[in-house]
């Protein structure tokens, strides 16, 4: 029997996200501080809003671009917070969660030995989604140093001939590193320099803690070259309602619709009428939110000053990302004895490239309580790592 499968898809590893938590389900008073997701419920208003749907009989399918009502605020949300201007006609087409949009864009721009560069470390879907799209992926790795921001220098140095895309994904999984405007002002100017096209990963852009998020769109000569993926998924704690959206040039937002077209017809009619809530009356509770999450940020970064472990202070997300190479060990060796050792469940850097190595992520999605616990756990780890030397 010939192959059912095609050459490129079981070349492509799973996430790497995913192994430690299937351990952990089986594992009685475990701990995970792995998953990306908030712990907050949506907030009731709009979960209101989406059973108002339902009870209304609003079941069918909207548009494939997503109910006009929603694109009008999502253009009227990105207007008031980052000052980016799109029309909602031709210019923002609503996915299912950001990840689809991703894939779309890369789709709909990437052409087969098309260069992306891809800063490192970073979320798990730019490199599969570059090759699927028949592209090459090129890897810039982001140093601790820079506090894991991309500078103009390394992002020349990575441009070829064949470099047509840049990803740009800040506010940073896993990092929590921020690009500021200054930063994104060199780096604007490298990819005009060479012609180059940005897809700018904004889903973090709601959970900054230092200054508020500048979108490398709003930069004069860069709204035509930047396609912005966002959602609300992380800033609204709406992950299971699965929405996003793509916002950019009509030329390209086109195309990507077709592909959606295709193979989605339209994101869950219920979530676009809770996605229309969100936007319109949703502010208060990022804003409260978010203020929660920087006391525990705040939290982690001092149990890690009192453990002795290395750690850049992070502005963004809902992740530290602290060194734990002094150990002699992998960063899948130290999460895997961590798991074992302390029933705590924490990602190797790795999973999220190759020069995450030395490094974990943590969120600190969780409450007080659980994150006290857990760094309980950690220490007692470590203690006992440096014991052993």
């Amino acid at each position: 029997m010939r192959d059912p499968l095609n050459k490129i898809i079981p070349n492509i590893e799973p996430s790497g996200i995913r192994k430690f938590f299937d351990v952990v389900h089986e594992m009685k008073d475990a701990i995970s501080l792995g998953v990306g997701e908030p712990d907050f419920d949506t907030p009731w208003h709009i979960r209101d809003e989406g059973i108002y749907s339902l009870e209304k009989g609003k079941t069918h399918y909207t548009s494939n671009a997503g109910l006009k009502e929603l694109k009008k605020e999502i253009s009227c949300f990105l207007d008031r917070h980052y000052g980016l201007k799109y029309d909602e006609e031709h210019e923002i087409m609503v996915t299912i969660g950001g990840s689809e949009a991703i894939d779309a864009a890369m789709r709909a721009m990437l052409d087969p030995g098309d260069e992306v560069l891809i800063p490192q470390p970073s979320y798990v879907s730019y490199v599969p989604c570059a090759v699927l799209a028949g592209a090459t992926p090129v890897v810039i790795e982001l140093k601790a140093e820079n506090e894991f921001r991309l500078t103009a220098e390394e992002l020349e140095a990575a441009i070829t001939p064949k470099t047509k895309l840049l990803v740009l994904p800040f506010p940073n999984n896993p990092t929590g590193a921020v690009m500021e405007k200054p930063d994104l002002e060199k780096i604007a100017a490298v990819i005009e320099k060479y012609d180059l096209f940005v897809l700018s990963d904004e889903i973090y852009s709601e959970l900054t803690y230092l200054e508020k998020h500048v979108s490398i769109a709003s930069l004069p000569g860069m709204w035509e070259r930047t396609i912005v993926i966002n959602g609300m998924s992380k800033s609204h704690a709406m992950t299971g309602w699965r929405l996003g959206y793509a916002c950019g040039p009509r030329v390209v937002v086109e195309q990507m619709l077709k592909i959606h077209q295709f193979a989605i017809m339209c994101a869950p009619t219920t979530s676009q009428y809770a996605g229309v809530e969100a936007l319109k009356n949703g502010d208060a509770d990022v804003a409260q939110m978010r203020e929660e999450y920087n006391g525990r940020r705040r939290y982690l970064l001092h149990r890690f000053g009192e453990m002795g472990l290395q750690c850049f202070e992070p502005f963004g997300a809902f992740y530290v990302f602290p060194y734990v190479g002094e150990f002699g060990m992998t960063s899948e060796e130290f999460a895997t004895g961590l798991l074992n050792d302390q029933k705590l469940a924490v990602v190797p850097g790795t999973a999220f490239g190759k020069c995450g190595e030395g490094f974990v992520r943590i969120s600190y999605a969780y409450s007080l309580d659980n994150l006290r616990e857990a760094m309980n756990r950690m220490e007692a780890y470590v203690t006992k790592l440096r014991q052993q030397v």
